[in-house]
């Protein structure tokens, strides 16, 4: 299955220590480092926790953090 990067739709988000891990719809799983969500970096782990999608999966925001993340840009490496 072959998806623009336009098209990309998260179903699934997990964060760790170092890293934010984006399932996407088509099977693939994007890795970023947190370093790049300086927001991201310097949260809690609650902070962290309390995302949602948005727009149909197409990003992610975290409310308490006032953080959003659009997937494309993640794709683009961005």
């Amino acid at each position: 299955m072959s998806t623009s990067v336009d098209d990309a739709v998260a179903i699934g988000v997990v964060i760790d220590d170092q890293e934010l891990h984006v399932r996407i719809k088509d099977g693939r799983t994007i890795s970023a480092p947190l370093e790049w969500f300086p927001r991201l970096a310097s949260a809690t782990p609650a902070e962290r926790l309390d995302w949602r999608l948005i727009g149909a999966g197409e990003g992610i925001h975290w409310r308490g953090l006032d953080e959003d993340i659009a997937i494309s840009a993640l794709l683009r490496g961005r």
